[in-house]
């Protein structure tokens, strides 16, 4: 059997993203390939500072690797993704899923048939805090979790007007496709992703189109308003099968603070994350000694959650099957509350899901 070091990985995408997992690689010990990418400038870059080769074609990536990540924009995921799959490799596949919820199913299909395994990257989950909180609440500390609060704002984070960003052709969506992913990923996970069955969304653009649009600085280069044709903020709320309920606010820009932060609410005790600083509360109550609450902090070591996810992507593909965990399913279930949420904002009413055949959460 391989070990995660010896395990022959390739990179498909080699922008910003495919370097920043390429370094986790290298810094793991994995043995890094190659890349790949349609453009001649970011493969001459990658080989450049990694010191592998790097291909146009994927078949010839293919031959040479046990497994890929793929990095790629929303709309391309598809193509590489089954590509590999087909091949019989193991994929890191980025969120989100895909850029529409049709190609998201098409990837799901092509996962069922492999020989290999998909991992669907939401490296949020792999934050120390969310595993403490995670803990605590198979544990029962919270009692039931009834709701769950998910937000994910800048107060100006559009990524880089003009980029594939905000491109609703290639990225399939704005705020919500984007930084959403995250927060309705995280609400489902920690309440162990139950069925939703309706969603009701509005979705908002309301700065990046704007030629006055005030901003510090940028991830990406500015090339101005023409093009922006995705949302810049949304709102939500999530229903499930067990009458459980989340309220999502994400936004690229708006003109209120930044938030990152995620509550819990259970029957028994409560917790307040935020994503950006890795804070985490608990709140609690009690009738020992008389009527009482407690609001403790609660210390975690800091970790790389690319890195940490990576490790167990590895460990996976040397043991020779999934791990378990950000499973296909549960990203093809966050894509379906996307769909809902921007169908709800188009046709003005809540959507239901349930009428829908959907295949379980794993």
């Amino acid at each position: 059997m391989s070990t995660a070091s010896s395990a022959r990985v390739g990179i498909i995408g080699l922008g910003n993203i495919g370097h920043h997992h390429a370094d986790r690689l290298v810094d793991l010990g994995a043995t890094l390939v190659g890349g790949l990418d349609i453009q001649a400038d970011a493969r001459r870059r990658f080989a450049e500072k990694y010191d592998v080769n790097t291909y146009e074609e994927k078949e010839e990536l293919f031959a040479e690797v046990d497994a890929v990540v793929i990095t790629t924009p929303n709309r391309f995921h598809e193509e590489y993704a089954v590509a590999a799959l087909d091949a019989g490799l193991d994929v890191l596949l980025e969120k989100p899923l895909a850029h529409s919820l049709e190609s998201a199913e098409r990837i799901a299909a092509a996962s069922e048939r492999a020989d290999g395994f998909c991992m669907v990257g939401f490296n949020n989950r792999f934050a120390n805090p969310v595993e403490v909180i995670r803990h605590h609440r198979e544990t029962g500390r919270f009692g039931d979790i009834t709701h769950v609060e998910a937000n994910y704002v800048r107060r100006r984070g559009i990524p880089g007007r003009g980029s594939w960003f905000t491109s609703k052709d290639i990225a399939g969506g704005g705020s919500l496709i984007d930084i959403g992913v995250h927060a309705i990923d995280l609400a489902l996970y920690f309440l162990d992703f139950p069925e939703v069955v309706e969603v009701s969304g509005i979705t908002r653009s309301e700065f990046g189109d704007r030629d006055d649009y005030t901003f510090v600085e940028m991830w990406g280069d500015d090339v101005g308003p023409e093009g922006f044709d995705v949302d810049d903020s949304a709102s939500a709320f999530i229903r499930t099968d067990e009458g459980t309920t989340i309220s999502l606010e994400v936004a690229w820009a708006t003109n209120r603070p930044t938030n990152d932060e995620f509550f819990l609410r259970g029957t028994e005790g409560g917790v307040r994350f935020d994503r950006a600083s890795h804070e985490l509360q608990f709140y609690e109550g009690g009738v020992g000694g008389g009527n009482h609450l407690s609001t403790a902090d609660i210390d975690t070591q800091a970790n790389d959650t690319h890195k940490t996810e990576q490790q167990v992507f590895l460990d996976a593909v040397a043991a020779g099957e999934h791990p378990g965990r950000n499973t296909v399913e549960q990203g093809l279930a966050v894509q379906r509350v996307i769909d809902a949420i921007y169908r709800s904002s188009e046709e003005g009413q809540s959507v239901r899901l349930d009428t829908l055949e959907t295949p379980p959460v794993n």
